[in-house]
């Protein structure tokens, strides 16, 4: 029987985005957070300065359940049902995040070295700005997040969402191997 505070076996994930996927194709939706950002503005009342906020939100009231679905089940995950164990990550990646500053690596998901809040820094505050305004910057120019590119766009088989994966990997890959060290 699934204990609901032990790991969930992978491919229940797995199964539940196929299925839900299934389900939106046939109801002719598409799945993605970041256009959630734009109902949001919307609801706001940006319409009023800015025709690309001029839309029908209502049809969105859906995404935005889901939204507010991820952020309570984050929430209920992380204080509920995480354990308590420490992180098991290879040791030549402790070894190179050793190396790069970082430390107790295995007792948290979010480094302190990065995300402490009682030790911001200029240069902390400029690296999560300037990566924050760069990812909404490229799911806007991209026509979308990753969550709607990798999962909802390569359900439908849309050749945009190829290629907006692939340049989403391509990115990543330029970030840890050539940005990354160079800021830390």
């Amino acid at each position: 029987m699934l204990n609901l505070f032990d790991p969930w076996p992978w491919y229940f994930s797995g199964i539940s985005i196929s299925v839900i996927m299934f389900l939106l194709i046939l109801l002719g939706k598409n799945f993605g957070i970041s256009g959630n950002l734009r109902t949001l503005c919307t609801l706001c009342n940006a319409d009023k300065t800015c025709e690309f906020f001029c839309f029908d939100w209502k049809k969105q009231r859906w995404n935005l359940l889901v939204l507010l679905g991820s952020i309570i089940g984050g929430y209920i995950a992380v204080n509920y049902m995480s354990a308590t164990d420490s992180l098991q990550l290879n040791n030549n990646t402790l070894q190179r995040l050793e190396q790069l500053g970082f430390k107790n690596i295995e007792e948290t998901y979010l480094p302190s070295s990065i995300f402490d809040l009682h030790d911001f820094s200029l240069k902390k505050i400029s690296i999560l700005s300037l990566g924050g305004l760069l990812i909404g910057f490229g799911a806007r120019y991209a026509g979308g997040c990753t969550s709607g590119h990798a999962i909802s766009g390569l359900s439908d088989l849309q050749i945009p969402s190829l290629i907006a994966v692939i340049g989403f990997f391509i990115g990543g890959l330029i970030m840890i191997h050539f940005l990354f060290p160079f800021f830390f």
